[in-house]
């Protein structure tokens, strides 16, 4: 499994219309072949900032899979405009203990 981290800076002030999209970008996300879960979180100290974490079975159900997609297009549309700067977006996999 990995873990896919993106950082998301929303625009001042459009907080509540990029949860709105959110919304609906969200059911695009969990239809992708090899998604497993996500979850996204507003950050507490810094206004109109968010972490996005989602679940896939591979780095390419999200580098090739997601992102080549059609529905890719239509995320961007959806989410892409609220935000300043770009997402950093990071992959992550479980330590083995």
């Amino acid at each position: 499994m990995i873990l896919e981290v993106a950082i998301l800076n929303v625009k001042p002030g459009l907080s509540a219309d990029f949860e709105k999209a959110f919304n609906q970008a969200e059911k695009i996300i969990s239809s992708m072949d090899g998604y497993l879960s996500h979850q996204l979180k507003k950050c507490f100290e810094v206004a109109d900032k968010y972490i996005l974490l989602v679940n896939w079975e591979t780095l390419e159900d999200h580098t090739v899979g997601f992102r080549a997609s059609a529905a890719y297009q239509d995320w961007k549309k959806l989410l892409h405009h609220f935000y300043d700067p770009f997402p950093t977006v990071e992959h992550y996999l479980e330590v083995e203990g």
